[in-house]
């Protein structure tokens, strides 16, 4: 969430900052109305209040000495009701300021490069050659189903369409590939492992930006007379750790690896990318959260983009890194890098993982602040997310760059001690 004081300051510079983002933002001049109506109701409900207080206090002196009373209880009568209706039209305007502010998306960073969609997006590097094979390549949904390590005909018995049953050497290469990514980025970058709830509650969604305006993509989760949400990705629960929390500067930065099954019903995605486990409704992820103070979190993205790539890297997969446009980004960040992998299948580079920083965008709608010094002013905390890595994609990944011409599919080496094999056959 934006900076009220920030946005009715800096009007016309917030909305061609946000234009880029493809949007009509004029909206926000609203606020410089709702503002001005919010300062006139808190001075006119102050000065009700002093008067109020004043008037008591003269009421409590007369009747001290025993004098009457009756005329200065007439003028205050009527005080407490214009004090409630009063109250009663603030608490309006600031309902509608948090609804403008809660639907406006962040100011893009000014690195992030201007442009209405993803083919403005900038390369910043490749790494790795793809591989060049003597023979057809086949994509993973037919090699997982030859070899019997995807069955995405069962699955769509039990459930329905866009989910998968990983099955033998396939679940343990999953199970391999979270084990990796979990160790590489505790055991060597120096994360704090966390696994939390899979089911979070709609303060926990807003708070990370994903409601209002990603609602439909929500899977709800009713029991009696309660409802949560299904976790649509790590970064939820995680950020959500200290929300309305002011945490101790000289802690920052707090670094973790996440790792959660997650659930989006892809409502506005039909009809795309639809075959084999690119995009599912269910699919495991890690995920890297990092809370830091604003100075810092820059760096920390930077940080985070490397630590990420070297999943990758360890995997031995062709890779580029590109940072997204102005129109390509999400919701509620400022910059985002993404990590696309080489698929041989699709003869093309594929999303395998965001790298982001909201700023202060997702603290402010979650409440979470830091203290530099005991007696300092609170501060909102920076907050960074990114993949380390979509398992899923990693796993499309690892099959379809690996396979052989015989249809079988060799382990890349750092996976071999966790899969305890050295190819699916």
């Amino acid at each position: 969430m934006l900076d009220l004081k920030c946005v009715t300051e800096h009007i016309e510079e917030v909305i061609e900052k946000l234009s880029n983002r493809n949007g009509d933002f004029s909206y926000l001049r609203e606020l410089i109305d709702l503002q001005e109506q919010r300062r006139k109701l808190i001075s006119e409900g102050d000065a009700k209040k002093a008067l109020r207080n004043e008037q008591s206090k003269k009421i409590g002196e007369l009747k001290r000495n025993k004098q009457d009373a009756s005329a200065v209880l007439a003028e205050v009568a009527h005080i407490g009701d214009d004090i409630k209706a009063i109250d009663e039209s603030l608490k309006i305007i600031e309902e509608k300021i948090f609804d403008i502010l809660a639907v406006t998306p962040n100011i893009p960073h000014e690195s992030v490069p201007i442009g209405k969609d993803d083919s403005f997006n900038v390369e910043v590097k490749k790494v790795g050659e793809p591989k060049t094979f003597d023979f057809e390549v086949k994509d993973h949904v037919e090699l997982g189903e030859k070899l019997g390590i995807l069955d995405f005909e069962r699955a769509a018995k039990i459930t329905g369409a866009r989910f998968v049953v990983d099955k033998g050497l396939g679940a343990r290469l999953e199970r391999a590939l979270i084990q990796f990514m979990m160790d590489l980025h505790a055991l060597e970058h120096g994360y704090t492992e966390i696994i939390p709830p899979y089911i979070v509650n709609e303060k926990s969604m807003f708070a990370t930006g994903q409601f209002p305006k990603f609602k439909d993509d929500a899977f709800k989760v009713v029991a009696g007379e309660n409802s949560w949400y299904l976790n649509p990705t790590a970064e939820v629960p995680t950020i959500n750790l200290y929300r309305d929390e002011i945490i101790d500067g000289d802690a920052l930065p707090y670094r973790y690896c996440s790792y959660t099954t997650a659930f989006r019903s892809e409502a506005g995605s039909a009809g795309r990318d639809t075959r084999g486990i690119l995009r599912q409704h269910q699919f495991n992820k890690v995920e890297l959260i990092k809370f830091t103070k604003p100075e810092d979190s820059y760096q920390e993205l930077e940080m985070m983009l490397l630590n990420s790539e070297e999943v990758l890297k360890r995997l031995g997969l062709p890779y580029r890194v590109v940072t997204l446009s102005t129109g390509d980004m999400g919701f509620g960040m400022a910059k985002t890098y993404d990590i696309e992998v080489w698929l041989p299948g699709q003869n093309t580079y594929r999303e395998i993982g965001s790298i982001s920083n909201a700023e202060d965008f997702q603290a402010r709608r979650a409440n979470i602040r830091f203290k530099r010094t005991k007696d300092s002013k609170t501060e909102y905390v920076h907050t960074l997310n990114g993949s380390g890595l979509a398992v899923g994609r990693t796993m499309i990944a690892v099959i379809e760059n690996y396979q052989n011409k015989d249809g079988s599919i060799t382990i890349p080496e750092a996976l071999v001690p966790y899969m305890k094999e050295k190819s699916i056959n």
